[in-house]
């Protein structure tokens, strides 16, 4: 089994589209932020405890998140901390506004390479895109080999790993040499929940333009003071990328039209459990060929 394995989980914040209203959308056809709360992508959760599960099983294993996003996308690296996490990775910029996955696995890409992890594992897609391209791509980029839908790493070896995936009509277990790309589905683990000891430990972990903006707060001394507790922030510049493959410049996806549908409910009706309730609904249902 090999030792000291070191993980890079990618991870985002997302609006949760989940609790969509009629301001979700912007005029330009991109995701208004500011109107839905921000949240860790779920299937970037499995992912984690994917991770998590390794490093419970191999000694000296690290792990540690990369995200992509302003300054409060901070927030799911200390989640991650919180649940087991050692660390984090917030690759932040201007630059980086507006990017669809192209513009964002190649910025990915770039941190990667700095980073130089044995292992990359990603959620299948976020919920705010659901295009699953993120993780095959950065793999691509890499130049590494990759395995999706991944519901569970059984094993770890010394150059490989064994994967169980969950596809449409079953699952059929592979071995991956290692560094390798892994894309998480929903079907896997959940993650184990916040540590309460460990929330006391990291809640004042802070990123670079975080301290910047309170540098006299209780939390950026208490950061001074423990450089552990520091999230690492790049800019564009310190992950030595082309810019013109960043951000809307670098990002061949473009949004033609957008339509926002809000469905209302007209009437409502009350049933009981009667028979005769239940039988009368259902001769509704097929009589306006929703069944049947």
């Amino acid at each position: 089994m090999k030792e000291n394995l070191k993980i890079v989980v990618l991870a985002k914040q997302v609006p949760d589209t989940r609790n969509v209203g009629k301001d979700a959308m912007t005029p330009e056809g991109t995701v208004n932020r500011s109107a839905l709360p921000a949240i860790f992508n779920p299937e970037d959760l499995n992912a984690l405890e994917a991770a998590l599960s390794l490093k419970d099983r191999v000694a000296g294993a690290t792990v540690h998140v990369l995200t992509m996003g302003p300054q409060r996308a901070a927030d799911i690296i200390r989640d991650a901390m919180f649940r087991g996490a050692d660390g984090g990775y917030l690759l932040s910029g201007r630059e980086f506004a507006g990017s669809d996955t192209l513009a964002t696995s190649y910025a990915l890409s770039c941190a990667l390479k700095k980073i130089n992890p044995d292992l990359i594992i990603a959620g299948r897609q976020a919920i705010d895109g659901d295009t699953a391209q993120v993780g095959p791509q950065v793999a691509e980029k890499l130049g590494l080999p990759q395995v999706t839908y991944a519901e569970e790493i059984t094993e770890i070896k010394t150059n490989t790993l064994i994967v169980k995936r969950r596809l449409e009509h079953g699952t059929e277990v592979v071995e991956c040499p290692i560094p390798a790309v892994i894309t998480v589905n929903a079907s896997a683990a959940e993650c184990r929940p916040r540590n309460a000891k460990r929330v006391m430990t990291y809640k004042c972990a802070l990123a670079k333009s975080e301290i910047a903006a309170n540098p006299e707060s209780a939390a950026a001394k208490r950061v001074a003071a423990k450089p552990a507790l520091q999230i690492i922030e790049w800019a564009a510049a310190e992950v030595n990328p082309d810019p013109e493959q960043l951000g809307l410049q670098g990002s061949p996806t473009k949004v033609k039209k957008i339509e926002n549908v809000v469905f209302q409910a007209k009437e409502a009706k009350k049933l009981t459990s009667a028979d005769s309730d239940i039988e009368a609904l259902m001769v509704e249902l097929i009589a306006s060929h929703t069944l049947g």
